[in-house]
This record gives C-alpha cells, structure tokens and sequence, in this order.
C-alpha cells in the first residue's frame, strides 16, 4: 500500500475513532486491500442503538460485531512494538476514542487546532458537558506530547492546512477551551455555536455506512444496495400516501 510497501511496513489495523457523520469510512477498503483489522470504542454500541430505529437497519446487530475489535476505555493492544493506549473522549459523539502512542495521541474530532477550537457536540448522543470534560483529560497528559487531529477547517486567517499541535499549545490558546475557561463557560458556548450550525452534508447516508463499519447495505432482490432517506410528513399528507 504505497508508502508502507516502501518501508517495508504491514497494515495491522484500521483504528477508527468514532462513526463519522459527514464522509464514508475507508475502513473495508483498507481491510480487503491489507487484511488489516478494523478497530472502534466499545459504545460504538449505543451510536448503532441510537441510529438503528432511525433508519430500520434490522441487520445492525448493536453488539459491534460489524467491526473486528471493540476498545474499552484504558485498555492497550499493540501495533508491532508500539505500545497502543485507548482514551475513551466521549462529547462529540457518545463513542469517540482517542489513541496515545508514547508521546503522541489522536483525537479524531475531539479537537481541533488551537485557533479553530474543538468540535460540535450536537449529535444524537452528544454532549458538551462530556466534551469539556474528555478535552481536560486530553489537555492533562504531559505537555510535550503531540496532539495529531483528523480535521482542519482553516481557521480566518490562516490559508494553509494543519494537523499536529501540543497539549501546551492547546492549553495555552485554544480558542473555545484553553486553561481557565470553566465548564459551563464552555457548555454554554459550545451549544449557543452548534445551534446554528447545519447538519453535515452527507449525514444520512454515512451514518448508515459507517455504523456497518463502512459495509454497504445487503443487496436487494433486484441486485441493488439502498440508502434509506427517512420523511417525516405533516399529518394531512400521512393520511393521503
């Protein structure tokens, strides 16, 4: 697979952090290209309990079976002679995980740049109040230790991509969340700012992939695959069709 071929490098695992809501997972993919295995938090359990009557995905089986590993919060597996440590960091959707490598973690959406902020946490199952309090569990690790994001919005002001900062750095400026700023400081503004935000463009349909573990719907009698679109009608028309 590219860069790993030319380092000599196995694929072991696709670690995801949690089930996005705006782009499909490559993680079957990847999985059928390198044999990897596909990894999640354990309350990926209750996102597909949440997201499973929403969409009347009778085949989901709200155990994770659909992914390969199930990480608990504290527990260590290892990538090669990587020491890998799973940081359960709930907020932004019930189950998010961060993953600490030595001195490195990754966050997923957990965090963003320090001049961006962090992310939403409106999402069924959400919470800001869980978010603040997974954002201070990440900002009490060791100060040096890098900090790697999934995403970069480009903050005003700034005209280039970036994905690594410190927790010193994240400490020291994050606009929404830097020392000082109380929890219900940040709850209060993090819920004020998501109120206006739109719901993420593909959300309907990467949410039903990504809850499979990236697997697509079986296919139907006529050979296709289909995405459903939930409608909720007004009352005079649900009597009508």
């Amino acid at each position: 697979m590219g860069e790993a071929d030319k380092l000599g490098a196995r694929i072991e695992w696709v670690l995801e952090t949690h089930v996005h809501a705006d782009h499909l997972t490559a993680a079957p993919w990847l999985k059928a290209k390198t044999g990897a295995k596909v990894g999640i938090g354990e309350h990926v359990t209750q996102v597909q309990s949440i997201f499973r009557p929403v969409f009347d995905l009778c085949e989901v089986s709200l155990k994770g079976a659909e992914f390969d590993r199930l990480f608990a919060d504290g527990g260590h597996f290892a990538i090669g002679n990587l020491d890998v440590e799973v940081l359960h960091t709930p907020g932004h959707t019930p189950a998010c995980v961060s993953y600490r490598i030595g001195d490195a973690v990754f966050v997923g959406d957990t965090m963003f740049m320090p001049d961006y902020g962090c992310a939403r946490a409106d999402f069924p199952g959400g919470s800001a109040r869980a978010l603040y309090r997974s954002i201070r569990r990440l900002l009490a690790l060791p100060r040096d230790t890098r900090m790697f994001l999934c995403h970069d919005y480009k903050a005003p002001g700034r005209d280039y991509f970036a994905w690594e900062t410190t927790v010193a750095e994240q400490r020291a400026g994050n606009v929404q969340v830097h020392d000082g700023v109380s929890e219900d400081a940040f709850v209060a503004a993090r819920e004020k700012r998501d109120a206006q935000l739109a719901a993420p463009e593909l959300l309907l349909p990467s949410i039903q992939v990504n809850i499979r573990a990236g697997r697509f719907p079986r296919a139907e009698l006529n050979g296709a695959r289909f995405l459903r679109i939930p409608l909720k009608l007004a009352p005079e028309l649900d009597k009508v069709v």
